[in-house]
């Protein structure tokens, strides 16, 4: 339903309308004038100003097609553009052979951009225009240069031997008119040329229009100012692990009115928000509304990374639809104890953990720089032996500014040596705490991870937290009911299929052994056409 309003936009059909308007400008000045009018015409214009009007209509054809998609993201700066090529049109349609119909439709068009004005009102990217513009100004300059030296040293491929300044003239007259009877090629590399001019400007018209359409783009990070507004909102609302990696220096910002905060980075035209609104619960609705409109002022799609199901139905009324990712394992640590059989295979790597002489310690922020240290050969060492990179936007990395907020549990061999590592982060308004990063050497033995994770879990318990967060099971639970859409069938088929490649269950079963309860996790996207650019920029800003 939400798809059918966003068709039924005034700037949707004003696309369409000048799509259509370009592919007929292109027909227009490609089929013969009627003869009657063009007897007309004759008495008033010259061969060449009707032939150059033929080659102008086509390119205003072209540059209509590109516009269409800027008229439908309500662009403010296709629109200044799209209503003078509109003009040009019309009158270029009234010169080449009294195409009154075709002139009649530029002008309906106009009228309809100029009633509907105030629906554009979304803002491109000022650098990206003056580069597009600086370009455009380069590149007509290069394609004048290009064909005058082509024309004046190329003469054996031409009938006419030109002087530069004859060579420029013809060029200069390519501009409006489509090869001019003076050029006339005498070879195959001659007619190659004449035809690479006219290449060269529509690449450099496209270039221009396609800058004029980007969306704008975030490259200044967060003011201070807000960072400190942003982190002490979080304080006070956050209740996920996620509202802690809110804070990251790469994020950006989008504050409320009713006093809540979006972290957002911005890739491809996409504003990939972690995780939901961060602030009073009454306020996430309005908060989701606003961002909305927000991300169409700056031609943004917005999407929302690894969301609660708290606010499924306020995305819902916002026009935005959702697919669940995974589920997140919550462990209450109440009752978490190592008896009985389901917790065989734990006592086991425990006890042998502990037969080796292995040892646990919670070391609270500040750490030692010499500490540090050990950890990070540990970390790179596991990163080269995964050959990946840091997942630096739904997670942490091993930065050490980073690393000296949070508790970090070790584990030591016998020797006293640091072999695995996890540090924690607390969740806030929330009496729970989750691990971040988790990391071990190579050659580190069978068991280590169990007792990683044993010892994380028996420190939450004994520290007085309720639950502990291990994290998102990706696809876990995703597309096995009978009721659920398409797209989250397929992919619990990848996650059937290619579990080999990613170990998704075996990142699940291993999360199972700890009897979590599970919750899922939802990527939130502006419709389905939109899926694709949203995965690719939610997969660009992950890695």
């Amino acid at each position: 339903m939400k798809n059918i309003r966003r068709f039924a936009r005034p700037e949707f059909y004003l696309a369409m309308f000048t799509g259509a308007m370009g592919i007929l400008n292109l027909f227009s000045a490609a089929i013969p004038a009627v003869q009657t009018r063009l007897a007309i015409i004759r008495l008033v214009f010259p061969f060449e100003v009707r032939a150059g009007t033929r080659l102008a209509t086509a390119f205003a054809g072209f540059a209509l097609i590109l516009l269409a998609s800027g008229i439908f993201r309500r662009k403010r700066a296709a629109w200044l553009v799209t209503l003078p090529v509109l003009i040009i049109s019309a009158i270029f349609h009234l010169i080449k052979g009294l195409d009154f119909e075709e002139a009649t439709i530029s002008l309906v068009l106009i009228i309809l951009l100029v009633i509907f004005r105030n629906r554009f009102t979304a803002r491109s990217d000022p650098p990206t225009i003056r580069r597009g513009l600086i370009v455009l100004v380069i590149a007509i300059a290069f394609v004048l240069m290009y064909g005058s030296l082509g024309l004046f040293f190329l003469e054996k491929h031409f009938s006419v031997r030109y002087s530069f300044e004859e060579a420029l003239n013809q060029t200069l007259l390519m501009f409006f008119y489509y090869k001019p009877p003076s050029i006339v090629p005498l070879t195959r590399y001659g007619t190659f040329f004449v035809d690479s001019i006219y290449v060269l400007g529509i690449v450099v018209i496209g270039y221009a229009l396609l800058a004029v359409l980007s969306p704008v783009i975030l490259r200044e990070a967060a003011r201070d100012i807000d960072c400190e507004r942003a982190e002490r909102i979080v304080k006070e609302h956050g209740r996920t692990v996620l509202a802690r990696f809110a804070l990251f220096r790469e994020k950006k910002y989008y504050f409320s009115q009713g006093g809540s905060v979006i972290s957002f980075v911005v890739n491809n035209g996409v504003a990939v928000v972690l995780g939901d609104p961060i602030g009073p619960q009454s306020d996430a609705g309005e908060t989701i509304r606003e961002f909305s409109v927000f991300c169409a002022f700056n031609d943004w799609i917005p999407a929302y990374y690894q969301t609660l199901p708290d606010y499924l139905e306020q995305y819902r009324s916002a026009g935005l639809r959702w697919l669940k990712l995974g589920e997140e394992a919550i462990v209450p640590l109440a009752g978490f104890q190592l008896t009985g059989g389901e917790m065989k295979s734990l006592r086991t790597s425990v006890n042998k953990m502990t037969r080796l002489g292995f040892s646990q310690s919670v070391l609270g922020p500040p750490h030692a720089p010499e500490i540090l240290d050990e950890l990070e050969v540990i970390s790179n060492e596991w990163m080269l032996e995964r050959n990946g990179k840091e997942m630096k936007f739904s997670m942490g990395w091993f930065d050490r500014a980073y690393l000296n907020t949070t508790p970090i549990l070790i584990i030591k061999d016998e020797t006293g040596k640091a072999v695995a590592f996890a540090n924690l982060v607390n969740e806030y308004q929330n009496n729970e705490i989750a691990v971040d990063l988790m990391r071990h050497r190579s050659d580190a033995p069978a068991g280590v991870m169990d007792y990683l994770f044993v010892s994380m879990l028996t420190y939450a318990r004994d520290t007085g937290f309720a639950t502990f967060n291990l994290g998102l099971s990706g696809l876990a639970g995703v597309g096995e009911a009978s009721e659920d859409p398409a797209i989250e069938k397929a992919m619990h088929f990848i996650y059937r299929t290619v579990n080999t490649a990613y170990n998704f269950k075996g990142l699940h079963n291993f999360k199972q052994k700890f009897n979590p309860t599970w919750e899922p996790r939802y990527l939130v996207y502006p419709g389905l056409q939109n899926l694709a650019r949203v995965a690719l920029a939610v997969s660009a800003v992950s890695s």
